[in-house]
Protein backbone atom coordinates (compact mmCIF):
# COMPACT_ATOMS: atom_id res chain seq x y z
CA UNK A 1 0.00 0.00 0.00
CA UNK A 2 1.63 3.27 -1.16
CA UNK A 3 0.30 5.30 1.79
CA UNK A 4 2.71 6.17 4.59
CA UNK A 5 0.72 8.07 7.22
CA UNK A 6 -1.41 6.10 9.65
CA UNK A 7 -4.49 8.26 9.15
CA UNK A 8 -4.30 7.93 5.39
CA UNK A 9 -4.01 4.14 5.65
CA UNK A 10 -7.12 4.01 7.83
CA UNK A 11 -8.93 6.21 5.31
CA UNK A 12 -7.93 3.91 2.45
CA UNK A 13 -9.08 0.82 4.36
CA UNK A 14 -12.36 2.51 5.24
CA UNK A 15 -12.93 3.46 1.62
CA UNK A 16 -12.12 -0.10 0.58
CA UNK A 17 -14.67 -1.61 2.95
CA UNK A 18 -17.31 0.99 2.11
CA UNK A 19 -16.97 0.15 -1.58
CA UNK A 20 -16.19 -3.56 -1.34
CA UNK A 21 -18.92 -4.69 1.04
CA UNK A 22 -21.95 -3.16 -0.72
CA UNK A 23 -20.74 -3.85 -4.26
CA UNK A 24 -19.13 -7.30 -3.97
CA UNK A 25 -19.42 -9.09 -0.65
CA UNK A 26 -22.94 -8.15 0.44
CA UNK A 27 -24.75 -9.43 -2.69
CA UNK A 28 -22.95 -12.78 -2.40
CA UNK A 29 -23.81 -13.01 1.30
CA UNK A 30 -27.46 -12.29 0.51
CA UNK A 31 -27.45 -15.11 -2.06
CA UNK A 32 -25.90 -17.42 0.54
CA UNK A 33 -28.53 -16.38 3.07
CA UNK A 34 -31.34 -16.90 0.58
CA UNK A 35 -30.09 -20.41 -0.18
CA UNK A 36 -30.65 -21.29 3.50
CA UNK A 37 -33.94 -19.42 3.93
CA UNK A 38 -37.61 -20.32 3.69
CA UNK A 39 -39.16 -16.85 3.56
CA UNK A 40 -38.19 -13.32 2.66
CA UNK A 41 -39.12 -10.87 5.37
CA UNK A 42 -38.39 -7.18 4.98
CA UNK A 43 -34.91 -6.62 3.54
CA UNK A 44 -33.21 -9.95 4.28
CA UNK A 45 -34.26 -13.62 3.95
CA UNK A 46 -35.31 -15.42 7.11
CA UNK A 47 -36.05 -18.94 8.30
CA UNK A 48 -33.47 -21.70 8.12
CA UNK A 49 -33.38 -24.84 6.02
CA UNK A 50 -30.83 -26.94 4.18
CA UNK A 51 -33.45 -28.58 2.01
CA UNK A 52 -32.63 -26.43 -1.00
CA UNK A 53 -29.14 -27.92 -1.11
CA UNK A 54 -30.58 -31.42 -1.17
CA UNK A 55 -32.37 -30.57 -4.40
CA UNK A 56 -29.34 -28.66 -5.72
CA UNK A 57 -26.98 -31.63 -5.42
CA UNK A 58 -28.99 -34.42 -7.01
CA UNK A 59 -31.07 -35.24 -10.06
CA UNK A 60 -31.37 -32.55 -12.71
CA UNK A 61 -29.22 -30.10 -10.75
CA UNK A 62 -26.33 -32.56 -10.40
CA UNK A 63 -26.55 -33.37 -14.11
CA UNK A 64 -26.50 -29.64 -14.92
CA UNK A 65 -23.42 -29.15 -12.71
CA UNK A 66 -21.67 -32.04 -14.45
CA UNK A 67 -22.59 -30.50 -17.81
CA UNK A 68 -21.14 -27.14 -16.77
CA UNK A 69 -17.91 -28.74 -15.53
CA UNK A 70 -17.45 -30.78 -18.72
CA UNK A 71 -18.29 -27.81 -20.93
CA UNK A 72 -15.91 -25.50 -19.07
CA UNK A 73 -13.08 -28.06 -19.11
CA UNK A 74 -13.45 -28.77 -22.83
CA UNK A 75 -13.85 -25.09 -23.75
CA UNK A 76 -10.83 -24.14 -21.62
CA UNK A 77 -8.61 -26.75 -23.28
CA UNK A 78 -9.73 -25.64 -26.75
CA UNK A 79 -9.25 -21.98 -25.88
CA UNK A 80 -5.83 -22.62 -24.34
CA UNK A 81 -4.65 -24.60 -27.37
CA UNK A 82 -5.93 -22.03 -29.88
CA UNK A 83 -4.83 -19.00 -27.87
CA UNK A 84 -1.35 -20.40 -27.20
CA UNK A 85 -0.84 -21.42 -30.81
CA UNK A 86 -1.93 -17.98 -32.04
CA UNK A 87 0.25 -16.17 -29.50
CA UNK A 88 3.30 -18.23 -30.47
CA UNK A 89 2.60 -17.66 -34.16
CA UNK A 90 2.05 -13.92 -33.66
CA UNK A 91 5.37 -13.57 -31.83
CA UNK A 92 7.16 -14.02 -35.16
CA UNK A 93 5.00 -11.57 -37.10
CA UNK A 94 5.52 -7.89 -37.75
CA UNK A 95 3.86 -5.53 -35.32
CA UNK A 96 1.02 -4.44 -37.63
CA UNK A 97 0.09 -8.05 -38.43
CA UNK A 98 0.26 -8.94 -34.77
CA UNK A 99 -2.22 -6.16 -34.02
CA UNK A 100 -4.63 -7.53 -36.62
CA UNK A 101 -4.42 -11.00 -35.09
CA UNK A 102 -4.95 -9.59 -31.60
CA UNK A 103 -8.02 -7.70 -32.81
CA UNK A 104 -9.50 -10.84 -34.33
CA UNK A 105 -9.20 -12.72 -31.05
CA UNK A 106 -10.58 -9.83 -28.99
CA UNK A 107 -13.58 -9.34 -31.30
CA UNK A 108 -15.82 -11.99 -29.65
CA UNK A 109 -15.52 -10.28 -26.25
CA UNK A 110 -15.93 -6.82 -27.75
CA UNK A 111 -19.52 -7.58 -28.76
CA UNK A 112 -22.36 -8.95 -26.59
CA UNK A 113 -22.11 -12.70 -26.06
CA UNK A 114 -25.65 -13.13 -27.35
CA UNK A 115 -24.40 -11.86 -30.72
CA UNK A 116 -21.64 -14.48 -30.66
CA UNK A 117 -24.25 -17.13 -29.87
CA UNK A 118 -26.43 -16.02 -32.77
CA UNK A 119 -23.45 -15.95 -35.13
CA UNK A 120 -22.45 -19.50 -34.17
CA UNK A 121 -26.06 -20.67 -34.46
CA UNK A 122 -26.33 -19.28 -38.00
CA UNK A 123 -22.88 -20.51 -39.04
CA UNK A 124 -23.35 -24.09 -37.83
CA UNK A 125 -26.98 -24.77 -38.71
CA UNK A 126 -26.35 -25.97 -42.25
CA UNK A 127 -24.24 -28.79 -43.73
CA UNK A 128 -21.36 -29.50 -43.86
CA UNK A 129 -20.96 -28.00 -40.36
CA UNK A 130 -24.30 -28.97 -38.85
CA UNK A 131 -23.86 -28.66 -35.08
CA UNK A 132 -27.19 -27.09 -34.14
CA UNK A 133 -28.85 -29.06 -31.35
CA UNK A 134 -25.65 -30.76 -30.19
CA UNK A 135 -23.47 -30.32 -27.13
CA UNK A 136 -20.50 -29.55 -29.37
CA UNK A 137 -22.00 -26.21 -30.42
CA UNK A 138 -22.23 -25.13 -26.76
CA UNK A 139 -18.60 -26.08 -26.14
CA UNK A 140 -17.59 -24.26 -29.33
CA UNK A 141 -19.41 -21.09 -28.29
CA UNK A 142 -17.77 -21.10 -24.87
CA UNK A 143 -14.36 -21.67 -26.44
CA UNK A 144 -14.86 -18.76 -28.84
CA UNK A 145 -15.87 -16.47 -25.98
CA UNK A 146 -12.90 -17.28 -23.71
CA UNK A 147 -10.09 -17.80 -26.24
CA UNK A 148 -9.34 -14.07 -26.21
CA UNK A 149 -8.35 -14.24 -22.54
CA UNK A 150 -6.03 -17.19 -23.13
CA UNK A 151 -4.47 -15.46 -26.12
CA UNK A 152 -3.89 -12.18 -24.26
CA UNK A 153 -2.45 -13.94 -21.22
CA UNK A 154 0.01 -16.01 -23.23
CA UNK A 155 0.94 -13.05 -25.43
CA UNK A 156 1.77 -10.96 -22.36
CA UNK A 157 3.85 -13.81 -20.91
CA UNK A 158 5.74 -14.22 -24.18
CA UNK A 159 6.61 -10.53 -24.19
CA UNK A 160 8.18 -10.93 -20.72
CA UNK A 161 10.31 -13.98 -21.58
CA UNK A 162 14.06 -13.54 -21.66
CA UNK A 163 15.18 -14.55 -25.17
CA UNK A 164 18.59 -15.54 -23.79
CA UNK A 165 17.18 -18.87 -22.57
CA UNK A 166 16.03 -19.88 -26.05
CA UNK A 167 19.19 -18.50 -27.64
CA UNK A 168 21.33 -20.55 -25.28
CA UNK A 169 19.43 -23.72 -26.13
CA UNK A 170 19.68 -23.01 -29.85
CA UNK A 171 23.40 -22.29 -29.59
CA UNK A 172 23.86 -25.76 -28.07
CA UNK A 173 22.28 -27.34 -31.13
CA UNK A 174 18.67 -27.72 -29.99
CA UNK A 175 16.14 -27.83 -32.81
CA UNK A 176 13.28 -25.25 -32.85
CA UNK A 177 10.71 -27.90 -31.86
CA UNK A 178 12.88 -28.98 -28.92
CA UNK A 179 13.36 -25.36 -27.83
CA UNK A 180 9.61 -24.83 -27.96
CA UNK A 181 8.75 -28.00 -26.03
CA UNK A 182 11.54 -28.01 -23.44
CA UNK A 183 12.32 -24.30 -22.98
CA UNK A 184 9.56 -21.93 -24.05
CA UNK A 185 6.47 -23.88 -22.95
CA UNK A 186 7.88 -24.74 -19.48
CA UNK A 187 8.65 -21.05 -18.96
CA UNK A 188 5.07 -20.24 -19.99
CA UNK A 189 3.52 -22.90 -17.77
CA UNK A 190 2.49 -20.54 -14.91
CA UNK A 191 0.77 -18.24 -17.39
CA UNK A 192 -0.86 -21.19 -19.16
CA UNK A 193 -2.36 -22.49 -15.92
CA UNK A 194 -3.56 -19.00 -14.98
CA UNK A 195 -5.18 -18.60 -18.40
CA UNK A 196 -6.82 -22.02 -18.07
CA UNK A 197 -8.29 -21.05 -14.70
CA UNK A 198 -9.65 -17.78 -16.04
CA UNK A 199 -11.18 -19.48 -19.07
CA UNK A 200 -12.73 -22.16 -16.87
CA UNK A 201 -14.32 -19.61 -14.50
CA UNK A 202 -15.71 -17.53 -17.35
CA UNK A 203 -17.15 -20.59 -19.07
CA UNK A 204 -18.82 -21.79 -15.86
CA UNK A 205 -20.80 -18.56 -15.63
CA UNK A 206 -21.65 -18.05 -19.30
CA UNK A 207 -25.40 -17.70 -19.90
CA UNK A 208 -26.36 -15.41 -22.79
CA UNK A 209 -24.86 -17.39 -25.68
CA UNK A 210 -25.70 -20.69 -23.97
CA UNK A 211 -29.41 -19.83 -23.83
CA UNK A 212 -29.49 -19.65 -27.63
CA UNK A 213 -27.62 -22.87 -28.27
CA UNK A 214 -28.07 -25.54 -25.60
CA UNK A 215 -29.99 -28.72 -26.44
CA UNK A 216 -32.42 -30.21 -23.87
CA UNK A 217 -29.98 -33.00 -22.96
CA UNK A 218 -27.06 -30.59 -22.34
CA UNK A 219 -28.31 -27.97 -19.89
CA UNK A 220 -25.54 -26.12 -18.00
CA UNK A 221 -26.13 -24.99 -14.43
CA UNK A 222 -26.45 -21.22 -15.19
CA UNK A 223 -29.42 -22.03 -17.44
CA UNK A 224 -31.02 -24.00 -14.61
CA UNK A 225 -30.44 -21.10 -12.20
CA UNK A 226 -32.08 -18.69 -14.63
CA UNK A 227 -35.03 -21.03 -15.11
CA UNK A 228 -35.50 -21.42 -11.33
CA UNK A 229 -35.47 -17.69 -10.64
CA UNK A 230 -37.65 -16.99 -13.68
CA UNK A 231 -40.45 -19.18 -12.31
CA UNK A 232 -40.13 -17.58 -8.85
CA UNK A 233 -38.13 -20.30 -7.07
CA UNK A 234 -35.68 -17.73 -5.69
CA UNK A 235 -34.39 -19.80 -2.75
CA UNK A 236 -33.82 -22.91 -4.88
CA UNK A 237 -32.08 -20.77 -7.49
CA UNK A 238 -29.87 -19.25 -4.78
CA UNK A 239 -28.82 -22.73 -3.64
CA UNK A 240 -27.94 -23.63 -7.21
CA UNK A 241 -25.93 -20.40 -7.49
CA UNK A 242 -23.98 -21.24 -4.32
CA UNK A 243 -23.23 -24.71 -5.69
CA UNK A 244 -22.00 -23.10 -8.92
CA UNK A 245 -19.79 -20.67 -7.00
CA UNK A 246 -18.38 -23.44 -4.82
CA UNK A 247 -17.58 -25.69 -7.77
CA UNK A 248 -15.88 -22.82 -9.60
CA UNK A 249 -13.84 -21.79 -6.55
CA UNK A 250 -12.71 -25.37 -5.93
CA UNK A 251 -11.60 -25.69 -9.55
CA UNK A 252 -9.76 -22.36 -9.35
CA UNK A 253 -8.06 -23.47 -6.12
CA UNK A 254 -6.81 -26.63 -7.85
CA UNK A 255 -5.55 -24.56 -10.79
CA UNK A 256 -3.88 -22.15 -8.37
CA UNK A 257 -2.04 -25.03 -6.70
CA UNK A 258 -0.89 -26.30 -10.08
CA UNK A 259 0.25 -22.80 -11.01
CA UNK A 260 2.24 -22.52 -7.78
CA UNK A 261 3.99 -25.82 -8.48
CA UNK A 262 4.69 -24.73 -12.05
CA UNK A 263 6.24 -21.48 -10.81
CA UNK A 264 8.81 -23.39 -8.74
CA UNK A 265 9.81 -25.85 -11.44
Amino acid sequence: MLVHSRGARWAVWLLFFVLFLPLFALPLLVVLGASLATTWSSVLPSGFTTGHYGAATRGEALQALTTSLLTAAAASLLALAAGTWAALAAAGLKRRYRRVLDALFVLPVAVPSVVVGLAILVAFSQPPFLLNGTREIVILAHAVLVTAFAHQSVSAALARLDPACEQAAASLGARPAYVLWRVRLPLLLPSLTAAAGLCFALSMGELSATMMLYPPDWTPLPVLIYAATDRGALFAGSALAVVLMAATLIALFVVSRLRTRASYR
